[in-house]
């Protein structure tokens, strides 16, 4: 579809950003391009063994980072009393858990944008370095704000929920991404069950302190896999590193250097996210639903150890095992996404005489998100009356399997319908959904203390059921609503 005018005029930055990508690639492409008949340096093209490898990679990476994120959930009030000498505030127990979204909110803004002027490569290696120090300055905290401030950085330092799903992009066509994305989409979140259930064992045992050291030595392995196995996968930096080599080797590739507008553009860079956002209004809807739906993933982490410890009378340990409850919901739906997301985009691309669209991604998460409330619901009336454990148990494994279906098309969409930057589209949904993992669970956790469990979270169902409305507006009308913004205009 052509370039409207007026939104050349209105969207200079984006405009300035995607000029450098097109002059990078025109600075190699004058000389070096990837062969059309087969190119072992194309990541589209490499062996299925070594891209299913990465995205093993990936995977334990995000695994780990969710293992160390959530692993003090459930003895976060212990922790903090523990460092304070006497009982700590609630506020502080909600904030040791819900500081890494704030910090996790800041970090793609730079993460993202970077990733396209220097690859996947080097931004991801950077971070996980900084990741690993984080951690170690969370081992040895002297304090509850050290170790909150710690914990802050530690989300500062994630990438893999930027830079994954674009190397997943990089390296599948459309139709192949769908399991990739879902693979990287589900381990973390059995490493954010792994961790709390284990995490109130350790606490009675070692200390709450080994919990992080084990997240140490997690961190590290991923550091060494990835120095050992990982290639830069963003085919902009491939063809300038190829450009570059090329003139070492045999000279007259003067044209083949990183343009200077890379480096000169940083700030327009780290604000293309928000640009991105901005100028596209589909992307923008759906962020709202895509937070609202993640806030539930820290809103169960914060209430439910408090639920089970003074209503239900558990210990430390007996309520990390019910987090296992979670495990099962995110094993559920992801065999529930593995079997149809793909054959559901398949089917619908084929009815649409071949051509694929985005929208295509959307219905697994229409029914995540009108099966979301009733779950919520219940949850929250577990609480109030004290049902049967059981009860409360599969109210979460309900939960969890409609919050999954309901998010993890999300990141698919992005990927298909951003295409070229990806990255940054991913960097602000990212951010803007942090943010609502960081503060709604202080909100609700002053609703329900007014109007109790059941009002509460009656209430946050209720909303969801308006939010459900979001996803079935796109996949009806998305493909004329995306015409809207040049960002995503030539994706249809």
């Amino acid at each position: 579809m052509p370039d409207s005018p007026d939104l050349e005029q209105a969207n200079p930055l984006l405009l300035e950003s995607e000029s450098e990508y097109r002059s990078s690639l025109e600075y190699s492409r004058d000389t070096v391009d990837f062969d059309r008949n087969g190119d072992p340096g194309n990541p589209l093209e490499w062996s299925d063994f070594y891209k299913w490898g990465v995205v093993a990679l990936l995977s334990f990476i995000g695994f780990t980072i969710t293992f160390t994120c959530i692993s003090l959930a459930p003895i976060a009030g212990h922790v903090i009393d523990d460092l304070n000498g006497t009982k700590g505030a609630k506020s502080a127990t909600v904030m040791l858990v819900t500081i890494w979204e704030l910090g996790e909110a800041v970090g793609p803004l730079f993460i993202a944008p970077l990733s396209e002027i220097f690859g996947r490569y080097r931004l991801y290696l950077t971070t996980n370095t900084m990741f690993i120090v984080a951690t170690l300055f969370a081992a040895v905290s002297p304090s509850a704000e050290l170790l909150i401030a710690s914990r802050a950085l530690m989300g500062i330092s994630v990438a893999s929920n930027v830079l994954s799903p674009a190397i997943i992009g990089d390296m599948f066509v459309p139709e192949q991404r769908g399991t990739a994305l879902t693979l990287i989409m589900f381990t973390p979140l059995i490493g954010g069950t792994v961790g709390p259930v284990i995490s109130g064992a350790i606490l009675q045992s070692l200390g709450w302190r080994a919990i992080i050291w084990i997240s140490v030595v997690m961190a590290s392995i991923c550091q060494i896999l990835f120095l050992t196995f990982f290639q830069e996968t963003y085919k902009a930096q491939i063809l300038r590193q190829r450009a570059a080599r090329l003139s070492l080797e045999i000279g007259g590739f003067e044209k083949n250097k990183r343009p200077s507008g890379d480096l000169a553009s940083l700030r327009e860079s780290i604000m293309r996210p928000v640009v991105v956002l901005l100028n596209s209004s589909v992307l923008a809807a759906l962020l709202l639903f895509g937070s609202y739906i993640f806030s539930h993933f820290y809103i169960v982490s914060t209430t439910l150890p408090e639920i089970l410890e003074d209503i239900y009378g558990l210990s430390p340990t007996a309520t990390g095992l019910v987090f296992i409850a979670n495990a099962i919901g995110t094993i559920i739906s992801f065999i529930i996404s593995k079997v149809l997301l793909d054959k559901i985009y398949v089917k619908l691309r084929t009815r649409n005489n071949g051509d694929g669209l985005p929208e295509y991604r959307l219905p697994l998460s229409i029914i995540g998100a009108l099966t979301l409330p009733p779950a919520v619901i219940l949850y929250g009336w577990c609480a109030e009356y004290r049902l049967p454990l059981c009860v409360l148990v599969f109210s979460m494994i309900w939960l969890r399997t409609s919050m999954m279906l309901a998010s993890s098309p999300l990141t698919a969409y992005t990927v298909d319908a951003c295409g070229l930057y990806s990255a940054s589209a991913m960097a602000g949904l990212i951010s803007m959904r942090c943010l609502a993992g960081a503060f709604l669970p202080l909100s609700i956790s002053h609703l329900t203390e007014r109007l109790g469990y059941g009002g509460g979270f009656s209430m946050l169902g209720g909303l969801g059921l308006v939010f459900a409305l979001i996803p079935i507006f796109v996949f009806h009308y998305g493909a004329q609503w995306r015409q809207h913004s040049r960002y995503t205009a030539s994706n249809s």
